[in-house]
């Protein structure tokens, strides 16, 4: 995995979580790497790490490697709470990631999904294909605002989302973009809700 130098800006402080799984789309992975460690924000890959201490997955485009260390299983609801945002990214990373070698028990990535979406607080950002990891609880987007790749706007409309034809769609604390190639203006958003955020907060204790 690149090396990644975390500048200090309006994200200082602030910790995002990108899902990871083979078959990812490069050029969006390596952006979220760049992009929000430019505004301060530390990132985080996490995946299913199998019992091993780390795994490397390939990119779909180019084949390339990509290390990760970091299990998103069993994360305690305090750990779960350090992140401002949880971001489901494009390809086949939320396919892989919603296999269940029990399918009497949730994949632990759809069950991350799941405790996110019970927390306001973390925005929640599902890009293209990413749709798919919400599949089997798709209470979570029922009646929901969201936009996903054109392949999957039946599956939306069956999970009980409501589809807009626009190329992010924000809902509450619920982010979605069209495509991979959409992710500089899904990340964009996705900062801008969290300095948003951080300065709603600041005025509410300032008031106080």
């Amino acid at each position: 995995m690149p090396d990644t130098v975390t500048a200090a800006g309006p994200l200082t402080g602030h910790r995002i979580a990108v899902l990871m799984e083979s078959d990812f789309f490069e050029p969006e992975i390596f952006y979220y790497q760049r992009r929000f460690a430019e505004e301060g924000a530390e990132v985080d890959f996490i995946t299913r790490l199998w019992g091993q201490r780390s795994l490397t997955f390939t990119g779909h485009e180019y084949r390339t490697p990509f290390t990760v260390d970091r299990s998103l299983e069993n994360l305690a609801a305090d750990q779960l709470r350090q992140y401002s945002a949880i971001i489901v990214p494009s390809g086949m990373v939320s396919d892989r990631l919603r296999f269940s070698e029990d399918i009497s028990v949730r994949a632990p990535a759809v069950d991350l999904l799941m405790r996110a979406f019970a927390e306001p607080a973390i925005v929640k950002g599902i890009i293209c294909h990413g749709m798919w990891l919400a599949s089997t609880i798709s209470a979570v987007v029922r009646g929901r605002k969201v936009v996903c790749h054109n392949n999957l706007i039946g599956d939306v409309r069956n999970m009980g989302a409501q589809y807009v034809d626009q190329d992010v769609v924000i809902d509450g604390d619920l982010v979605t973009a069209r495509t991979g190639q959409h992710c500089h203006l899904f990340a964009r958003t996705i900062i801008q809700m969290l300095i948003e955020r951080g300065s709603s907060l600041c005025d509410g204790l300032t008031s106080g």
